[in-house]
């Protein structure tokens, strides 16, 4: 599920980003607009409203974390995007004639694989914990899917008391989980971004938004 939502959503968003930076004009304020829009809601928030709508399955959590990561990725390509086609490359390939598709395929996105890879490691670890949230409030996969959400819940309605490692340990891979991945990521950022090292993960992201 979580490669699955990284996989289609930070690739599809990262595509849509850069082609709204470096078109500008009236494609970039829609496409702007529409994630203004969608930062005002909280991403939960917009998570529990589509899965109310589609209903539970692992295909629709992976929809529901998709549009829900749209906004945040969006906006950090953008801004990644906007300071990279000031660059002087750039500029020569315009001033030669170069399409705009050649231009995003072998200048402006090779030089945002960086974003590219420390946005996909963070949201590996963010789509776990959604999933895990969507199934312990019991909207998210069904029952009879193996999760670690849903054994959170199985191990709070009957076994809290009797036997609360059917807790301990479902909560306890979801952290390694999740803290393996953020690791990963500030790994990449430090060999990628040298310029951010030593920040945190959230500073980072933010100074890209």
């Amino acid at each position: 599920m979580g490669v699955g939502a990284v996989v289609i959503g930070v690739t599809g968003w990262f595509i849509v980003g850069m082609v709204s930076a470096y078109a500008g004009g009236t494609v970039d304020l829609i496409v702007q607009r529409i994630v203004d829009a969608m930062m005002a809601v909280p991403g939960l928030i917009i998570v529990l409203a589509i899965m109310a709508v589609l209903g539970s399955s692992l295909n629709n959590v992976i929809i529901a974390i998709v549009i829900g990561m749209l906004a945040p990725v969006v906006r950090t390509v953008r801004s990644q995007v906007l300071s990279v086609k000031e660059m002087e490359y750039v500029m020569a390939a315009r001033a030669i004639g170069a399409p705009a598709a050649r231009i995003i395929a072998r200048h402006l996105m090779p030089n945002c694989l960086a974003i590219y890879l420390i946005l996909a490691t963070y949201y590996l670890g963010f789509s776990i914990i959604i999933e895990a949230s969507l199934s312990f409030l019991g909207v998210g996969v069904p029952p009879d899917v193996p999760s670690w959400g849903g054994m959170l819940t199985a191990a709070a309605q009957g076994h809290v008391t009797r036997a609360p490692w059917a807790g301990i340990f479902p909560g306890l891979a979801i952290f390694i989980a999740v803290l393996g991945f953020n690791l990963l990521g500030d790994a990449l950022r430090d060999v990628l971004e040298p310029r951010l090292r030593g920040a945190s993960s959230t500073a980072r992201l933010l100074s890209r938004g």
